[in-house]
C-alpha cells in the first residue's frame, strides 16, 4: 500500500515537472529563458519550447509594432521662432537579449522612458539645424526622416528598431501665440485700411468724373435749350414783323390792346398819365388815329 502512494505520487511529480518543462511561445511573442537571473535561451520561433522545470523562468515580451507618443516640448529652429512639437514613434523590439541587458527587470514603460528621451534629444538636434518655415512647409517628411535615422543608432542599443517617426503638431508656444496673433491682425487691419483708401480714392475719381459728367451734360442741355430759346423767339419775331410789315395799324392796335389789358386791371393800383398820351389813342377813337370816339351802345 505504501509503496502504491509513493508510486503514484513519484509518478505525479513526474507528468508535473515533464509539463512545467514546457512552454508555448506565440507568433506575437518572443521569450527569454532565464536560470538564476542570466539568460540560457532565446526563443523567437512560435511554438512549443524547452526549459528546466522549478529552475527556469520564461520571460515573454511582445513582438508586435509598438507605438510610443512623445509628449510636447518646445524646439527652438534657427530663426529662434520658438515652436512646440508633438511627434510618435513605432518602433519594435529585435534583439531581446540586448533589451533585457539595457532595462533589466524593468518592462515596456522603462524602455519607452528612455527612448522617449532618445526622440527628444533627435528631434531638437534635427529641428534646431533647420528654419520654422521648413519645419511648417511640406519639406518636413525629411525631417521626421532624418530624426529617425538618428534615433535609430541609439536605439539599437536598448534592443529597438525605429521604424517610424511623425510629427503631428506644430505651434508656436502660448506666451507666442497672443503676439503672433495680435501681429497677424494689425498686418490684416493694415491691408484692410489700405483697401479701404484705394476704395475711396476709386470712389472719388468716380464722382468726380460723374460730377464732371453732370456738368457737361447740363451744359450741353442749356446751350441746345438757349440756342431753340432764340431760334424760337427768332422766329417769333419774324412772324411779329411779317405781320407788322402786313398791317401796320392793326399790329400797332393789338399792342395797344395787350398794354391797355395788362395796366387797366381792377385793384388797388393807380396810373397817373397825360390825357393827351398817345396811350389813350384807342380809347378815344374807335377808327384809328385821329377819329373821335363814338359812345358805347350808340
Amino acid at each position: 500500500m505504501n509503496r502504491s502512494v509513493i508510486l503514484l505520487g513519484l509518478l505525479a511529480a513526474v507528468g508535473i515537472g515533464a509539463l512545467s518543462s514546457f512552454f508555448i511561445v506565440d507568433e506575437r511573442e518572443k521569450a527569454l529563458v532565464m536560470r538564476f537571473g542570466r539568460v540560457v535561451n532565446v526563443q523567437e520561433t512560435p511554438g512549443l519550447a524547452f526549459k528546466v522545470p522549478f529552475v527556469d523562468e520564461v520571460v515573454k515580451y511582445d513582438d508586435r509594432i509598438l507605438s510610443l507618443e512623445v509628449g510636447p516640448l518646445e524646439v527652438t529652429p534657427l530663426d529662434d521662432r520658438r515652436l512646440v512639437v508633438d511627434a510618435f514613434a513605432r518602433y519594435r523590439i529585435t534583439d531581446v537579449r540586448r533589451f533585457r541587458e539595457a532595462v533589466g527587470g524593468g518592462s515596456i514603460a522603462a524602455a519607452e522612458s528612455r527612448l522617449d528621451n532618445i526622440m527628444r534629444d533627435q528631434t531638437r538636434e534635427v529641428l534646431g539645424t533647420v528654419s520654422s518655415n521648413d519645419i511648417l512647409s511640406s519639406d518636413r517628411a525629411s525631417l521626421m526622416l532624418r530624426i529617425r535615422n538618428g534615433a535609430i543608432a541609439q536605439a539599437r542599443a536598448l534592443g529597438l528598431e525605429v521604424i517610424d517617426v511623425r510629427l503631428k503638431r506644430t505651434d508656436l508656444p502660448a506666451a507666442n501665440l497672443n503676439a503672433t496673433f495680435a501681429r497677424m491682425r494689425a498686418e490684416r487691419e493694415r491691408e484692410a485700411a489700405d483697401e479701404i483708401a484705394r476704395g475711396e480714392e476709386a470712389a472719388q475719381r468716380v464722382r468726380a468724373q460723374a460730377d464732371r459728367t453732370e456738368v457737361e451734360l447740363v451744359s450741353d442741355a442749356e446751350r441746345e435749350a438757349e440756342v431753340i430759346r432764340g431760334e424760337a423767339d427768332a422766329e417769333r419775331n419774324r412772324i411779329f414783323a411779317e405781320a407788322y410789315g402786313a398791317d401796320p395799324e392793326f399790329f400797332e392796335f393789338y399792342r395797344s390792346l395787350n398794354a391797355y389789358a395788362k395796366s387797366l386791371q381792377g385793384g388797388n393800383s393807380s396810373l397817373v398819365l397825360s390825357p393827351d398820351s398817345e396811350f389813350f389813342t384807342y380809347l378815344k377813337s374807335s377808327e384809328g388815329r385821329g377819329a373821335a370816339a363814338p359812345v358805347a351802345g350808340q
